[in-house]
């Protein structure tokens, strides 16, 4: 690969965006199972479901001519109310950014999150743009005008009985 040539996911891509979120995901230290683990069916479903609207979810990846996908990054669109400093309705946030280890250090993710800003700042209404970085990413996101947030995110997992 010599010119990285990025463009938009199709409904066709969400395996490949598994694949790839499943390697993001290990690297975080999380076990995810085996290639038929029942996560990827719905994360499949769900990928295929989302890149059908264009207007909220975007992708983009970056393929090898022998390979396939090996990187990628996605975004989608949330609600969200007005606030003094964005008076937009919408806050984007970026996630899923991942690339085949193989193909790593080559500024593949960076031209699939380069893209997926473009996307954010030139097709939606977006004001902000959010994330959540891991140590490996934290540098290119920075780079890219990211900054640490004021109040960090928090997490509280729902339980059914």
């Amino acid at each position: 690969m010599t010119e990285i040539q990025v463009r938009r996911a199709k409904p066709d891509d969400a395996e490949a965006l598994v694949r790839l979120r499943a390697l993001m995901l290990e690297a975080m230290g999380n076990d995810t199972g085996s290639a038929d683990a029942p996560w990827r069916r719905v994360a499949v479903r769900y990928f295929a479901e989302q890149l059908a609207l264009p207007e909220t979810f975007a992708a983009f990846v970056v393929d090898d001519p022998e390979v396939g996908v090996v990187a990628g990054a996605v975004g989608n669109l949330n609600a969200h109310p007005p606030g003094p400093k964005d008076l937009s309705t919408v806050r984007g946030h970026v996630y899923n950014v991942s690339t085949e280890p193989a193909f790593r250090r080559r500024g593949l993710a960076r031209a699939c999150v380069v893209a997926l800003l473009d996307w954010f700042r030139d097709e939606t209404d977006t004001g902000q743009v959010e994330l959540h970085a891991t140590q490996y990413g934290d540098g290119l996101y920075r780079s890219l005008g990211f900054v640490q947030s004021t109040y960090p995110s928090q997490r509280l997992r729902i339980t059914r009985p």
